[in-house]
């Protein structure tokens, strides 16, 4: 079937610090076609090897408070001094394109998507305990200790919050979780919603048989 008979579906996926939700994406973008990857718009300073438009569109307050004001963006929050946002007309092009998107983003984010897109597929990735979160944390070795307890606590209150979010799929085994975060997406790809036009098409072909 060609992906023009359907709409792309709007993917979040999101993850307390450490829950393995960018690895579980970039395993996803590599094994299935036609899903493109959300690049957030972003008003920080560009890092190390990071590219203008691959990682993040970097532009400057004025130019993200007037991308608000116009209605431009899907979501947007403030994190750590800085704005992140999702582009809103970049996402309905590749939807009705027929490639699913996919965005890697917070709690927040997925609210605001999904409070203006209800099509939207909610997933939330948590580790198999706290235990285990706590050691991928400190495993990282990049964190202080008082970072590390408020990552911890932060996943606590995200877990909480999440109990909006349609799938909650459990990070124990890194190919078990992404053959579950595969399944949720191939139902999502053949919902009725998603191939508007694939009944006019077959009643349309019946009718000249």
């Amino acid at each position: 079937m060609s992906a023009a008979l359907r709409r792309g579906v709007p993917l979040v996926v999101s993850a307390p610090s450490g829950g393995g939700k960018t690895t579980l994406c970039r395993r996803l973008m590599n094994d299935m076609g036609d899903v493109a990857f959300s690049v957030s718009y972003t008003t920080r300073a560009l890092r190390g090897r990071e590219q203008d438009g691959v990682d993040y569109h970097f532009i400057d307050a004025t130019a993200f408070q007037a991308m608000i004001d116009r209605g431009e963006l899907l979501e947007w929050a403030d994190v750590h001094g800085y704005r992140y946002g999702t582009g809103r007309a970049e996402t309905a092009r590749l939807l009705e394109s027929g490639t699913d998107v996919l965005f890697d983003i917070d709690i927040q984010g997925g609210r605001q998507i999904v409070e203006r897109m209800a099509e939207t597929v909610l997933v939330f990735v948590v580790p198999p305990s706290m235990q285990e979160l706590e050691r991928r944390l400190r495993g990282r070795g990049s964190d202080a200790e008082d970072q590390v307890r408020r990552r911890l606590a932060a996943a606590r209150d995200e877990i909480r919050t999440a109990a909006f979010y349609d799938y909650w799929i459990v990070n124990d085994v890194l190919d078990e979780a992404l053959f579950r975060l595969r399944a949720v997406l191939l139902a999502a790809r053949i919902r009725q919603e998603n191939k508007p036009v694939l009944v006019a098409q077959l009643l349309g072909e019946a009718s000249h048989g």
